[in-house]
């Protein structure tokens, strides 16, 4: 369960679109999974958020599509958007596109996604392919692994008053903290009880970061909003 100390979260059509731009790898599924592939630096996302896939060169998803009408094959793409640090249960969400597969060129395929559900937390959301498409990615989605990583091996300090601050000063049984999601407006901290208990708590940054560079300044102006902006 995550706890708002502010309010300020990525919409799902956003959150969405930042899984795909992150993701390095997708699982494939054809003709009612008939045909599966596990395809890893294959695949990008176009500006209307289309699937472009290096074709796996299977022939028999070359015949199937050389069968089918020009609508394409029903196709089911599936990402795992895993926290970039090692913590237990890292899976943070899951995204599904379901839509057609065709031929783009030479060597690559394309997906148009007719319904995308997001699943975090055990519950889905469903969007439409339009709603998906005018929404932008994350602009801290490429260096979100980077940042974390560096929050959480040189900044122990950080992170308890961080914590201190969302439970109001209350880290009683708490054995560790680990950061595990940061976007522009905010970040999450797992908070890691000594009986194997975990809490996710999420504080929202009262500035939103424009990019990484931002990110300390963010960070600054919750722990002391009177001076971090001067």
């Amino acid at each position: 369960m995550v706890h708002l100390v502010t309010p300020p979260e990525l919409t799902d059509a956003e959150r969405a679109r930042t899984i795909l731009a992150a993701a390095d790898s997708l699982a494939l599924s054809v003709n009612r999974g008939d045909l599966r592939y596990e395809c890893v630096a294959l695949h990008t996302v176009d500006a209307a958020s289309r699937l472009l896939l290096l074709d796996p060169a299977d022939p028999c998803l070359t015949a199937e599509l050389a069968a089918a009408p020009g609508s394409g094959l029903a196709a089911y793409a599936e990402f795992t958007d895993i926290a970039p640090i090692a913590v237990r249960d890292r899976v943070r969400a899951r995204l599904a596109l379901s839509g057609r597969l065709t031929p783009a060129g030479p060597d690559t395929l394309v997906l148009r996604p007719a319904r995308v559900a997001l699943s975090v937390d055990d519950t889905v959301r469903t969007l439409d392919a339009a709603t998906l498409g005018a929404a932008t990615p994350d602009p801290l989605a490429a260096r979100e692994a980077e940042l974390l990583g560096h929050l959480d091996t040189g900044h122990a300090d950080i992170l308890v008053q961080l914590a201190e601050l969302a439970r109001q000063g209350d880290l009683s049984g708490i054995d560790r903290i680990r950061p595990v999601r940061l976007d522009r407006r905010g970040l999450v901290l797992r908070l890691e009880g000594a009986d194997g208990a975990t809490d996710d708590v999420r504080l929202g940054f009262l500035t939103e970061a424009r990019g990484p560079y931002d990110v300390g300044l963010c960070i600054q102006e919750l722990l002391d909003p009177a001076t971090a902006r001067r």
